[in-house]
């Protein structure tokens, strides 16, 4: 049986946005070092239940979730993103 988890950090953001550049590529960087997964969501893209995330994060973005949690907005510290992934251990 495949098993599909979801990432453990999550970037909602939105075209346009150079926080969301900057948030983009710290992400990418903290995750490859730390071996996590990671996905981003464009914040005016409907979801797949219709739900548009703008509606909910408003100007809000870049915002990044780890293992669900929300660990920060608008300009993302790296090292509270790292304690978070340090702090949440590995997923099954």
């Amino acid at each position: 049986m495949s098993r599909t988890t979801a990432p453990r950090v999550v970037l909602y953001g939105r075209a346009g946005c150079h926080l969301c550049d900057e948030a983009r590529s710290l992400v990418e960087r903290v995750c490859a070092d730390v071996g996590a997964t990671w996905a981003e969501v464009d914040v005016d893209v409907p979801a797949p239940d219709g739900r548009l995330p703008a509606d909910e994060l408003g100007d809000l973005v870049p915002v990044v979730d780890v293992d669900g949690v929300r660990r920060g907005y608008w300009r993302i510290d790296e090292t509270r993103l790292r304690r978070a992934l340090a702090a949440g251990g590995a997923r099954p």
